[in-house]
């Protein structure tokens, strides 16, 4: 039975001041890493994603021991969605390490009909069906543009409180909207679910985020528009142009950091670090916004 640890909360980063978006961004220099400490207490199979998902301009090195003993990890790729880093260990205290330093940004993605169909479907905590009725009332005439997207971030921001451990990692968007409140996440899967029954594709993308506090993995929404994706933040807890991608997926059941299969694991340590070189870029919460 696979275990998933879903990505709880926001990510922060050590950056100074705030610069203009615009030529800040192209010569963005970041560097990430992320710091795990298990105990497997049974013999398992584990599966990470930590790595970028797009490997251009980025140096790294991943590390993975069980009590000091290096394992390897073998890098499966699921074409525009994640690295996948896959390894079997027996019991033992479990460290894993990753570092990278990634050179300016990815080129803006494209939507392909393969995305205009998937991203269109309702899927386990983005249950876009269920929430027609209240999107087509709440967002009503507004179109199927930048209007609607800054309406629909815009909602969900004022209608929901950040309030860290306040969800359980099987909550949806439904629960959240009952709920009002969450984490990085539930704010994510309440956009992507409204826009989806509005009939704008969109996904969650696992993101490294410099300039959020407290430190951890984050979580945001993109949407197409144009053909294009763009990134929605209804948390505005980074500048978006510093975001840098970690994987893809229709939620947070495609974009888990850590997944266990066939043992028994405990996870004790998480530490996550994301930050800019130089200073963060300003985000203008008006501009689209391409998550590279």
């Amino acid at each position: 039975m696979a275990r998933e640890r879903q990505l709880e909360g926001p990510a922060a980063g050590p950056g100074g001041g705030v610069a203009d978006e615009g030529a800040a961004a192209e010569g963005i220099v970041r560097t990430v890493g992320a710091r795990l400490v298990l105990e497997v207490i049974e013999p398992t199979d584990l599966m990470l994603q930590v790595a970028p998902v797009d490997p251009a301009g980025v140096t790294e090195s991943l590390s993975v021991a069980c009590d000091g003993a290096p394992l390897e990890a073998d890098e499966v790729r699921i074409p525009a969605m994640a690295r996948v880093h896959r390894f079997s260990t027996g019991p033992g205290r479990v460290e894993v390490s990753y570092d990278a330093t990634v050179r300016g940004r990815s080129a803006p993605g494209a939507l392909s009909a393969a995305d205009a169909i998937c991203y269109l479907r309702p899927s386990r905590y983005a249950e876009a069906d269920r929430l027609a009725a209240t999107a087509r009332a709440e967002f009503a005439g507004i179109g199927t543009g930048r209007d609607l997207l800054s309406a629909v971030s815009s909602w969900v921001g004022t209608h929901l409180s950040y309030v860290p451990g306040s969800s359980r990692h099987t909550d949806g968007a439904v629960e959240t909207l009952l709920q009002r409140q969450g984490v990085c996440r539930d704010y994510a899967h309440l956009v992507i679910a409204l826009l989806r029954a509005l009939d704008v594709p969109a996904r969650l993308a696992a993101v490294y985020a410099p300039g959020l506090s407290p430190m951890d993995f984050h979580a945001v929404a993109e949407a197409a528009i144009g053909g294009e994706w763009t990134v929605l933040d209804a948390t505005l807890l980074a500048p978006r142009s510093s975001l840098l991608r970690i994987c893809t997926g229709r939620d947070a059941a495609d974009t888990a950091f850590l997944s266990t299969y066939g043992g028994n694991v405990q996870l004790l340590e998480v530490e996550v670090s994301a930050f800019v070189h130089g200073e963060l870029p300003r985000d203008d919460v008006t501009s689209l916004v391409a998550l590279g």
